[in-house]
């Protein structure tokens, strides 16, 4: 098949929705099929460029910035993108072409007019890749009230999913939530569990051994730090394990809520706490083999469920997690039921230090719980399992707007 992928960001940008629709455009490629990626670029000086990135065709457009920026310069960007980067689209050598399916990746929630109009164009079949839930985890988050603003983005929400075929959900818990919303265009709503391929193992540039966290049992969070997670309780947990001299903490990424943690734990003299700006992807699996508990946090306002692709990080890495989430989220049942962790639900802090200091004190509960976590991302959080789930999907769906195309492949 020959598909078309639409991403607001991809590789060499290092956050994980980047690197995960990188890996699965190498595996469609892997697969046989033909992968095309649309993603914009703000750096560029014109208005589109080519290029062939790990064997997969690459279609960069000039766009607004959509990162690290205040909310409302994003907001108007993102409404713009879609325009822009049909439009660019239209200019390039890829303008006559066709394709089998067009995938686009949620969030942003704003790519549904760029969709739209290939569907009608081409007559193609789609795939929505459903990670987060917004605007509701915004209201459970505090960051928004339903009020004017929420209503606006819910009707954006609900147009994506009115023009998509299909909607792969993180975990069956979603599929009730979107199936609420999506109350026009019928689409098909599946389970399309997160993936991340084997980690490229390059040298990695810091050494724990020349830092503050030397010889301590480390626990990592890799990942965005971001108002969505409810990262105090980490502060807190290292604020509640400081007279611990064997134990230290590492926090490495982005997000609007690094100065804020950093600040907090420059005022409470935690000295056993580390920061660290994010690094090259191939240089993380290095890092993380420096390390003993991988870190997750989830707000326990949300009231939607989120598979972070950091688990399959460290999964992968061979750590042990240790996560704080939300009450009813299906990560709960996935931790205990492989036994490649512990889980603290809601506010009780407490308990996450106990759990904490239990693998604390039992290196060899870690190693197990290491083991079964290297086998449960081979057998469950594959990139060949995604792509074979979403092209039996596209495959098998019978689109509304599927129309002829002629022999020469051109609409």
């Amino acid at each position: 098949m020959r598909i078309l992928i639409i991403v607001d960001t991809y590789v060499p940008a290092r956050i994980s929705a980047a690197l995960q629709m990188h890996d699965l455009a190498i595996e469609f490629a892997r697969q046989g099929h033909q992968p095309t990626v649309v993603v914009p670029a703000p750096e560029l000086n014109r208005s589109w460029t080519i290029e062939n990135l790990d064997g997969v065709e690459v279609l960069r457009v000039k766009a607004f910035r959509t990162k690290d920026i205040g909310y409302v310069r994003r907001v108007l960007a993102e409404l713009l993108l879609p325009f822009l980067l049909y439009r660019g689209l239209l200019r390039s050598p890829l303008a006559k072409e066709s394709w089998s399916g067009v995938i686009w990746y949620s969030p942003t929630i704003f790519l549904g007019p760029m969709v739209h109009r290939l569907r009608r164009r081409l007559g193609i079949r789609s795939y929505l890749i459903l990670r987060d839930l917004f605007p509701d985890w915004a209201v459970d988050a505090g960051i928004m009230r339903r009020g004017l603003a929420y209503r606006f983005f819910k009707q954006i929400e609900r147009y994506q999913y009115q023009i998509a075929d299909v909607i792969g959900v993180q975990t069956p818990s979603n599929v009730p939530l979107v199936k609420a919303t999506a109350t026009r265009g019928n689409p098909r709503i599946e389970v399309l569990d997160n993936w991340l391929s084997d980690l490229i193992d390059a040298e990695c540039p810091v050494s724990l051994q020349e830092t503050p966290l030397a010889g301590k049992t480390v626990f990592v969070y890799a990942g965005n730090m971001g108002a969505a997670q409810g990262m105090d309780c980490l502060l807190e947990l290292a604020e509640d394990l400081r007279d611990r001299n064997d134990t230290g903490f590492l926090f490495v990424g982005r997000g609007s809520e690094v100065e804020r943690l950093r600040e907090y734990a420059n005022s409470h003299d935690l000295r056993h706490v580390m920061f660290m700006d994010e690094i090259d992807s191939k240089s993380i699996p290095g890092l993380l083999a420096q390390c003993h508990v991988g870190l997750i946090a989830l707000d326990p306002r949300h009231t939607t469920h989120n598979i972070p692709g950091k688990l399959l990080t460290y999964l992968r890495a061979g750590l042990p997690v240790l996560a704080r989430i939300n009450a009813g989220n299906d990560l709960k049942q996935i931790i205990d039921t492989e036994g490649v962790g512990y889980v603290c639900v809601g506010d009780a802090q407490h308990q996450l230090s106990k759990l904490a200091e239990r693998l604390l004190d039992s290196p060899e509960l870690r190693s197990q719980m290491a083991h079964r976590g290297k086998e449960l991302a081979e057998r469950r959080y594959s990139s060949a399992s995604a792509v074979s789930r979403i092209v039996a999907a596209l495959r098998s769906v019978n689109s509304k707007y599927v129309i002829d195309v002629n022999p020469t492949g051109r609409p």
